[in-house]
């Protein structure tokens, strides 16, 4: 991974693209020369991570835990519709902006990773992956990334790791991926999760991160930020990492589930809803919203049903519900009335 001593020569931040778009990319293919000064690169660290795509969702995103502060700063980074890109061991943070261009302009992932390493001296000590918008996946582990180094790619994924305990950790990670069924962030969560229990960095844990676009889901649908969540320096990141994503998920579950909705995937909007109560049974939200997903289906007794349970819990949704036009079917039924304390 690159150090921050790289940093100022780059003048963009995986932020600022969706923000300023083609204009900035052109302008760090000017200023940014095509190559470093290694003797001023960082220590090379620990690094293992997966990156994604799911064709479900058209959801592009990386995880990472590294033995290295604030590697979520570093590593990972994606463009919604565009690809995703993780750039590690000794990593050239230019990889990412002009990959992800490149990308848009409808380069193959193989193409990519040659221009990016074509005129870069140090391409030996880089690793890399790349996965685009159609889930096709590329990555690259130099011959002089430290040991046990190496990559695993496949349809959707790339999985690559740099001074790890063996290669069962890049392993384990592409088995999680497949394996794992639901959102991508979850797959993404399992992925790292099973990647250490393989053995992970053979130099410890520091840092752990998560970033994942969607077309138009950042706050306020503003940016394609889907989830950025950093564990900058913990003594076990992955599993605080975990810890915050489980929060973030039960609300990405739960709009998930109304866009099931609008689909007309009813089981499948009802299978997620029942997975964010269970990340929370002790909050009334995710019954209520389950219920609503029930009432749009015209589901009558499923929706009272968890419409009670929300409302045992917090009584200040009933009184919600009776001004939620997804209830709209249910307004005038008498066991509605009686829940709702009409």
């Amino acid at each position: 991974m690159a150090d921050s001593g790289m940093w100022p020569q780059i003048c963009i931040s995986r932020t600022s693209i969706p923000v300023l778009g083609a204009l900035v990319v052109v302008a760090v293919c000017v200023l940014v020369p095509p190559s470093f000064d290694t003797a001023a690169a960082a220590e090379p660290v620990a690094t293992f991570s997966i990156v994604g795509y799911d064709p479900a969702t058209g959801d592009l995103g990386v995880a990472v835990q590294s033995k290295f502060f604030a590697g979520g700063s570093v590593v990972p980074w994606a463009k919604s519709g565009v690809g995703a890109i993780a750039s590690q061991a000794y990593g050239n943070t230019t990889f990412g902006p002009l990959g992800l261009a490149m990308l848009e302009k409808g380069m193959s992932v193989e193409a990519v990773m040659e221009s990016l390493l074509v005129r870069d001296p140090d391409a030996a000590q880089r690793q890399v992956g790349v996965v685009d918008a159609g889930g096709n996946s590329h990555a690259y582990t130099g011959v002089e990334c430290m040991d046990w180094a190496g990559h695993e790619t496949g349809k959707n994924f790339t999985a690559q790791g740099n001074i790890l305990v063996s290669e069962e950790t890049v392993a384990a990670m592409a088995g999680a991926f497949r394996e794992t069924e639901g959102i991508l962030g979850e797959r993404l969560m399992r992925a790292l999760e099973a990647g250490q229990a393989a053995g992970g960095d053979s130099r410890g844990m520091q840092s752990a991160a998560m970033l994942m676009v969607r077309e138009g889901a950042g706050y306020g649908g503003y940016n394609d930020v889907y989830c950025d969540l950093r564990v900058d320096d913990h003594e076990d990141p992955i599993a605080e990492l975990r810890r915050i994503f489980d929060m973030w998920k039960e609300w990405a579950l739960i709009l998930e589930g109304y866009r099931l909705c609008e689909e007309g995937e009813w089981d499948r909007a009802f299978a997620v809803g029942r997975e964010a109560i269970a990340l929370t049974p002790e909050n009334g939200e995710p019954h209520y919203h389950l219920a609503c997903y029930f009432s749009k289906a015209g589901r009558r007794d499923e929706a009272l049903e968890e419409l009670r349970a929300a409302v045992d819990i917090d009584e200040a949704l009933g009184p919600r519900a009776r001004l939620d036009t997804d209830f709209d079917p249910l307004y005038e039924d008498s066991v509605f009335l009686e829940i709702t304390g009409d």
